[in-house]
Protein backbone atom coordinates (compact mmCIF):
# COMPACT_ATOMS: atom_id res chain seq x y z
CA UNK A 1 0.00 0.00 0.00
CA UNK A 2 1.55 3.32 -1.14
CA UNK A 3 1.80 5.92 1.47
CA UNK A 4 2.48 8.61 -1.46
CA UNK A 5 -1.41 8.90 -1.73
CA UNK A 6 -2.24 12.62 -1.52
CA UNK A 7 -5.90 13.59 1.07
CA UNK A 8 -7.48 16.79 -0.27
CA UNK A 9 -9.97 18.23 2.17
CA UNK A 10 -13.07 16.11 -0.05
CA UNK A 11 -10.79 13.09 0.84
CA UNK A 12 -10.51 13.24 4.31
CA UNK A 13 -14.50 14.78 4.82
CA UNK A 14 -15.70 11.53 2.75
CA UNK A 15 -13.14 9.57 4.77
CA UNK A 16 -14.78 10.89 8.07
CA UNK A 17 -18.42 10.41 7.21
CA UNK A 18 -18.39 7.39 5.79
CA UNK A 19 -16.59 6.05 8.94
CA UNK A 20 -19.41 7.49 11.07
CA UNK A 21 -22.00 6.21 8.90
CA UNK A 22 -21.42 3.19 6.11
CA UNK A 23 -24.42 3.24 4.67
CA UNK A 24 -25.00 6.95 3.69
CA UNK A 25 -25.92 6.90 0.00
CA UNK A 26 -23.55 8.19 -2.23
CA UNK A 27 -25.98 11.40 -3.31
CA UNK A 28 -25.95 12.02 0.39
CA UNK A 29 -22.34 11.55 0.68
CA UNK A 30 -21.61 13.67 -2.28
CA UNK A 31 -24.10 16.62 -0.78
CA UNK A 32 -22.03 16.47 2.47
CA UNK A 33 -18.89 16.79 1.05
CA UNK A 34 -19.88 19.67 -1.76
CA UNK A 35 -19.14 17.41 -4.89
CA UNK A 36 -21.38 15.91 -7.94
CA UNK A 37 -22.10 12.08 -7.19
CA UNK A 38 -20.47 10.80 -10.11
CA UNK A 39 -17.16 12.48 -8.48
CA UNK A 40 -17.70 11.06 -4.80
CA UNK A 41 -18.29 7.87 -6.13
CA UNK A 42 -15.11 8.51 -8.22
CA UNK A 43 -13.26 9.42 -4.86
CA UNK A 44 -14.58 6.47 -2.96
CA UNK A 45 -13.41 3.76 -5.76
CA UNK A 46 -9.79 5.37 -5.77
CA UNK A 47 -9.65 4.78 -1.81
CA UNK A 48 -10.80 1.59 -2.15
CA UNK A 49 -8.37 0.87 -5.09
CA UNK A 50 -5.22 2.48 -2.96
CA UNK A 51 -6.45 0.49 0.20
CA UNK A 52 -7.46 3.23 1.96
CA UNK A 53 -10.96 2.19 2.42
CA UNK A 54 -10.81 -1.25 3.31
CA UNK A 55 -14.49 -2.70 3.81
CA UNK A 56 -17.73 -1.80 5.10
CA UNK A 57 -19.13 -3.78 8.39
CA UNK A 58 -22.14 -3.74 11.00
CA UNK A 59 -21.05 -2.77 13.98
CA UNK A 60 -22.90 -5.40 16.73
CA UNK A 61 -23.13 -4.74 20.36
CA UNK A 62 -22.08 -8.43 21.92
CA UNK A 63 -24.25 -8.13 25.30
CA UNK A 64 -27.43 -7.90 22.69
CA UNK A 65 -26.41 -11.36 21.35
CA UNK A 66 -25.45 -12.74 24.64
CA UNK A 67 -21.72 -11.86 24.88
CA UNK A 68 -22.03 -9.82 28.38
CA UNK A 69 -18.50 -10.23 29.39
CA UNK A 70 -16.00 -8.70 27.45
CA UNK A 71 -12.23 -9.31 28.47
CA UNK A 72 -8.33 -8.72 27.37
CA UNK A 73 -6.23 -11.74 27.58
CA UNK A 74 -2.25 -11.26 27.76
CA UNK A 75 -1.01 -13.57 26.21
CA UNK A 76 2.96 -14.96 26.18
CA UNK A 77 4.24 -17.67 23.64
CA UNK A 78 6.81 -19.78 24.09
CA UNK A 79 9.04 -20.16 21.73
CA UNK A 80 8.71 -16.57 20.31
CA UNK A 81 9.11 -17.84 16.64
CA UNK A 82 7.51 -17.87 12.98
CA UNK A 83 6.89 -21.39 13.06
CA UNK A 84 4.76 -21.13 16.47
CA UNK A 85 3.32 -17.46 16.22
CA UNK A 86 1.24 -18.24 12.39
CA UNK A 87 -0.43 -21.57 14.08
CA UNK A 88 -1.39 -19.59 17.39
CA UNK A 89 -2.43 -16.96 15.09
CA UNK A 90 -5.19 -19.28 13.12
CA UNK A 91 -6.49 -20.79 15.87
CA UNK A 92 -7.10 -17.54 17.82
CA UNK A 93 -8.65 -16.43 14.82
CA UNK A 94 -10.98 -19.43 14.44
CA UNK A 95 -12.43 -19.01 17.92
CA UNK A 96 -15.93 -17.78 17.65
CA UNK A 97 -14.78 -15.21 21.11
CA UNK A 98 -12.29 -13.63 19.42
CA UNK A 99 -13.27 -9.77 18.72
CA UNK A 100 -9.59 -8.83 17.92
CA UNK A 101 -6.23 -9.67 17.45
CA UNK A 102 -3.23 -7.94 18.34
CA UNK A 103 0.42 -8.78 18.40
CA UNK A 104 2.09 -6.53 20.47
CA UNK A 105 5.83 -5.59 22.11
CA UNK A 106 6.56 -6.17 25.44
CA UNK A 107 6.13 -8.66 28.38
CA UNK A 108 3.15 -9.58 26.27
CA UNK A 109 3.09 -11.11 22.75
CA UNK A 110 -0.48 -10.72 22.24
CA UNK A 111 -3.66 -8.78 23.56
CA UNK A 112 -6.68 -10.95 22.36
CA UNK A 113 -9.96 -9.44 23.02
CA UNK A 114 -12.83 -11.68 23.39
CA UNK A 115 -16.65 -11.59 24.02
CA UNK A 116 -18.16 -14.80 26.04
CA UNK A 117 -21.53 -15.59 27.42
CA UNK A 118 -20.17 -15.84 31.02
CA UNK A 119 -17.59 -15.63 33.75
CA UNK A 120 -17.89 -19.71 32.99
CA UNK A 121 -17.54 -19.71 29.37
CA UNK A 122 -14.30 -17.34 29.88
CA UNK A 123 -13.04 -19.64 32.31
CA UNK A 124 -13.22 -22.68 29.28
CA UNK A 125 -12.28 -20.38 26.57
CA UNK A 126 -8.86 -19.60 29.04
CA UNK A 127 -8.15 -22.93 30.36
CA UNK A 128 -9.24 -25.00 26.90
CA UNK A 129 -8.35 -22.73 24.48
CA UNK A 130 -5.17 -20.89 25.50
CA UNK A 131 -3.23 -22.26 28.31
CA UNK A 132 -4.16 -25.92 27.30
CA UNK A 133 -1.74 -25.01 24.11
CA UNK A 134 1.89 -26.37 24.24
CA UNK A 135 2.84 -22.95 23.20
CA UNK A 136 1.49 -20.67 25.96
CA UNK A 137 3.41 -19.71 28.35
CA UNK A 138 0.75 -17.16 30.62
CA UNK A 139 -2.67 -15.93 30.10
CA UNK A 140 -3.15 -13.04 32.11
CA UNK A 141 -7.29 -11.62 31.62
CA UNK A 142 -8.38 -7.97 32.36
CA UNK A 143 -12.56 -7.79 32.69
CA UNK A 144 -13.85 -5.04 30.61
CA UNK A 145 -16.14 -2.74 32.09
CA UNK A 146 -16.73 -0.16 29.74
CA UNK A 147 -15.64 0.51 25.98
CA UNK A 148 -15.36 4.20 24.48
CA UNK A 149 -14.36 4.34 20.43
CA UNK A 150 -12.38 6.80 19.34
CA UNK A 151 -12.53 9.37 16.19
CA UNK A 152 -12.33 8.19 12.56
CA UNK A 153 -9.08 7.17 11.67
CA UNK A 154 -7.93 10.42 9.26
CA UNK A 155 -5.12 10.81 7.75
CA UNK A 156 -2.20 11.39 10.02
CA UNK A 157 -1.04 15.01 8.78
CA UNK A 158 -4.92 16.40 8.00
CA UNK A 159 -6.68 19.26 10.04
CA UNK A 160 -8.71 17.08 12.61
Amino acid sequence: MSTDLQFDPVDVAILRLLQNDGRIANKDLAAAVGVAPSTCLDRVARLRRAGVITGYAAQVDPAAVGRDLEALLMVQVQPHARGVVDPFVAHVLSLAETRALHHVTGADDFIVHVACGSTADLQRLVLDEFTARREVGRVQTHLIFSTWSGPPVLPYTSVQ
